[in-house]
């Protein structure tokens, strides 16, 4: 097996898995077996091993060496921490993509919206973070910087697990109105009420 192979079969494993413990499949405190895992993701057990080291980093995975590898536990001092991190990400983003927003971001934009009000009133919470997370995932990419954007990718998961459990649909709808609030003031050029904006959906979490 060629090595781009073994990294593209260690992030499909990081990616299911990650998924898996943000939805809530695999529950807070539930015990991994990397064997277990390995053989229910059709996959051999290195690349598994090799995500699992991942999401330790990424703080969903805690292992004790000749002990136990385990979901993390919620908690809303690591939400805290991480939201603390994210707000700010998406601010610094939302201030230097803003001003280079085109027409075609701004479409994405409300295409995301009109997604994410769709699945507010189908229920459907998970589809719902998916459009939230493609809204502002465009004046990320628009800015362009990699740390920012490697950074908000790895703490949004800790947020969206604590998220999904509370998300409700008048929360959804308000912040439906609050992404309408956004878009104009990109539209419009008002870059420091987008970026006020911006903190304001964030630290509303």
């Amino acid at each position: 097996m060629s090595t781009t192979e073994r990294v593209l079969l260690r992030d499909q494993a990081t990616d299911l898995l990650r998924d898996a413990i943000v939805s809530g499949r695999l529950e807070p405190g539930q015990v991994i077996k990397d064997t277990r895992l390995a053989s229910d993701l059709g996959l051999s057990v290195a690349p598994v091993r090799q995500a699992l080291a991942r999401l330790v980093e990424e703080g969903l995975v805690e292992s004790k060496p000749q002990s136990r590898t385990r979901v993390t536990p919620v908690t809303l001092a690591a939400v805290r921490d991480a939201l603390a991190v994210v707000g700010a990400m998406h601010q610094l983003a939302t201030r230097e993509g803003a001003a280079l927003a085109t027409s075609a971001d701004i479409e994405a934009m409300r295409s995301a919206n009109a997604q994410f009000r769709a699945a507010i009133e189908d229920g459907d919470t998970d589809r719902a973070l998916d459009a939230d997370d493609a809204l502002h995932a465009v004046l990320v990419a628009r800015y362009g910087n990699r740390a920012v954007a490697s950074t908000i990718d790895r703490y949004t998961p800790t947020i969206r697990r604590l998220e999904r459990r509370r998300f409700t649909a008048a929360q959804g709808r308000t912040s439906a109105a609050v992404h309408d609030e956004l878009i104009e003031a990109v539209v419009d050029g008002r870059v420091d009420e987008a970026v006020a904006i911006t903190g304001r959906i964030w630290s509303a979490l």
